[in-house]
């Protein structure tokens, strides 16, 4: 039988980040074949992944990557914030995120994607970490937002790292103009999205089923007035437009000076730039957003160890 040595135990522990009892005993169980030792843990880590996979992962960072016209972004869910800085997963987030650019948007197409110089896939990747790190982690979701000409502006919110933090926003600005002067702009406008939460570019896109919802109650309201049906219909139109100011980003007022709307404030961006300028779309990525996160009972807790 082959001596296990120290140096192959850590050997395989910096190979594989799994602790040195676990890689003492890969290596026992097969012979001192490192290959196999290897494929042992990742086995493993992969059972270890499965029990962990039913805990509530609401945690972990939104990454956001730019490349030319391109960008991309990603949600990458841990249990605790703790892990979140870990730089394991900080550096697992990275290149998931870079991989994503390629991916079109699709998260079932980046979990399959190939990981580099490992010979697995994105989602066992993610597998394979949870066995090292010890927490269940999922890659939840990934945007990807393009523009024909001009630049993806990003923006980190809450950053723990170069690239990643609580909240990411990608905004598309199209133009022939400087690209970074278009580059400033973009930023400004995605540090507004993140701090006003439009739900749609412009009043062509909000959701018409949720419009129509308000339309009914704000008719209802109207209508409890007993003012005469011309009025009330006035007084509808002037709360769907107030209503526009409030969720579509080309309505809403510019936090940076909190008195010119958005649309005014592209075309005048057209002067710096020089040249027209359009936002094309946005994404806004917050860190757990609809998950729904485990409520505790710390008595009730401490009352359950002590029985």
């Amino acid at each position: 039988m082959t001596a296990i040595s120290a140096d192959m135990i850590k050997i395989l522990r910096e190979t594989t980040g799994a602790g040195m009892l676990d890689c003492r005993k890969a290596l026992t169980e097969n012979n001192g074949d490192m290959e196999a030792a290897i494929d042992w843990l990742r086995k493993k880590g992969l059972s270890a992944a499965a029990k962990k996979s039913g805990r509530v992962a609401a945690e972990g960072v939104v990454a956001a990557q730019a490349a030319g016209t391109k960008a991309a972004v990603i949600e990458l869910n841990s249990e605790t914030d703790f892990v979140s800085r870990n730089e394991q997963f900080q550096k697992l987030a990275k290149q998931i995120v870079e991989l994503a650019l390629t991916t079109g948007g699709d998260v079932e197409k980046l979990r399959a994607t190939d990981f580099p110089g490992t010979g697995r896939s994105v989602a066992d990747e993610v597998a394979n970490a949870v066995g090292v790190i010890g927490e269940n982690i999922n890659l939840r979701r990934t945007a990807v937002l393009e523009v024909s000409k001009g630049v993806v502006a990003t923006y980190i919110h809450n950053a723990v790292a170069p690239g990643m933090g609580k909240i990411a926003i990608l905004v598309g600005i199209e133009t022939d103009g400087d690209k970074a002067a278009a580059e400033t702009f973009g930023k400004q406008v995605a540090m507004h999205i993140a701090a006003a939460r439009p739900e749609a570019l412009s009043t062509a896109d909000v959701d018409s089923a949720k419009l129509d919802r308000e339309r009914a109650v704000y008719r209802d309201q109207a209508t409890a007035s007993g003012k005469p049906a011309d009025v009330i219909e006035k007084m509808v139109e002037g709360r769907v437009r107030k209503y526009y100011e409030e969720v579509v980003l080309l309505e809403q007022l510019f936090v940076i000076d909190g008195k010119t709307k958005i649309s005014a404030a592209v075309a005048e961006a057209a002067k710096t730039v020089g040249a027209p300028v359009k936002i094309t779309g946005f994404v806004s990525y917050r860190l757990g957003e609809g998950i729904e996160k485990a409520s505790t009972d710390f008595a009730a807790e401490v009352a359950a160890m002590s029985a």
